[in-house]
């Protein structure tokens, strides 16, 4: 289960780094917008890109967030990653204006879709 203290920092306006597994298992991170969903993380991505693939290949990620105002404030979970497609778009836009306060101005980048990432072990700072 995902505390209080996580998923305040989720779904503050605090940047997230997910990090998966590449091919040759190095790892590959990526700075994405956040929020919870019930006891999950969930993010965008396009399908295709790396992360996407590497999510396909092998669910396993982490993803850790810090405070904006306090980077020794964090927190880190590992967990699976499950995808569902997005043909509309809908995190994107909600994830856009929760950060930015504008719709997502839409690129035609591909099909988006949404990634979930169920915890199965939360470090807190």
């Amino acid at each position: 289960m995902l505390p209080d203290s996580a998923r305040e920092l989720f779904d503050g306006v605090n940047h997230a780094t997910v990090a998966c597994l590449n091919p040759d298992g190095s790892p590959h991170t990526s700075v994405v917008w956040v929020k919870t969903d019930g006891g999950d993380i969930l993010f965008s991505t396009v399908k295709g890109r790396r992360k996407h693939r590497n999510i396909l290949r092998d669910p396993r990620v982490s993803i850790l967030v810090m405070d904006s105002g306090n980077p020794y404030r964090y927190a880190e979970v590992r967990g699976i990653a499950t995808m569902i497609d997005d043909p509309e778009a809908d995190l994107i836009q909600e994830l856009s204006r929760k950060y930015t306060g504008r719709p997502w101005d839409v690129h035609p980048d591909g099909e988006r879709v949404i990634v979930r990432i169920t915890p199965k072990k939360v470090f807190v700072r």
